[in-house]
């Protein structure tokens, strides 16, 4: 991977730099979670790390490690279901609305049918890990949605 093989107008580019915002700014949610009493703080610092980061990141490494055949739109459109369906979820949670995780979720969904049918992240352990997580993103959307409504049930 080159300085060269980034570049603005690139979808991959852009899930990796907006994961890593997602990550700093989880960590800087945490931080003030505690003086500042934040009812949903430390809910909303895992999310941004794990979901809104860590995982944005794996997509766009993937793109780049191995670009995919795919057309780019649909790069773009992973890119703009994941984000946009991540701010309805947070949107969804903090204001207790379990319609807008639902319909943050089918974003997510989205990105994730991509995202499996998008680069194959090499071989072997890389791919398997690679997929794993995939799993473990569209076996937490449901376990998600069932928690909004219960919890505003």
């Amino acid at each position: 991977m080159h300085p060269e093989d980034f570049t603005v107008r690139d979808p991959a580019t852009i899930l990796i730099t907006t994961g890593i915002g997602c990550v700093v700014l989880g960590g800087v949610i945490a931080a003030v979670t505690g003086p500042f009493d934040l009812a949903h703080g430390s809910w909303l610092a895992a999310y941004l790390v794990l979901v809104g980061g860590v995982a944005q990141c794996a997509m766009g490494l993937a793109r780049v490690w191995n670009p995919s055949p795919q057309p780019t739109w649909w790069a773009w459109t992973q890119l703009g279901s994941w984000n946009l369906g991540n701010v309805a979820v947070i949107v969804g949670t903090l204001t207790a609305l379990p319609l807008v995780v639902d319909l943050g979720s089918v974003g997510l969904v989205v990105a994730l049918v991509i995202a499996l049918h998008a680069p194959r992240v090499g071989s072997g352990a890389a791919l398997w890990t690679y997929r794993a997580l995939l799993l473990l993103l569209a076996l937490s959307i449901p376990v998600g949605v069932v928690l909004a409504h219960l919890r505003n049930s």
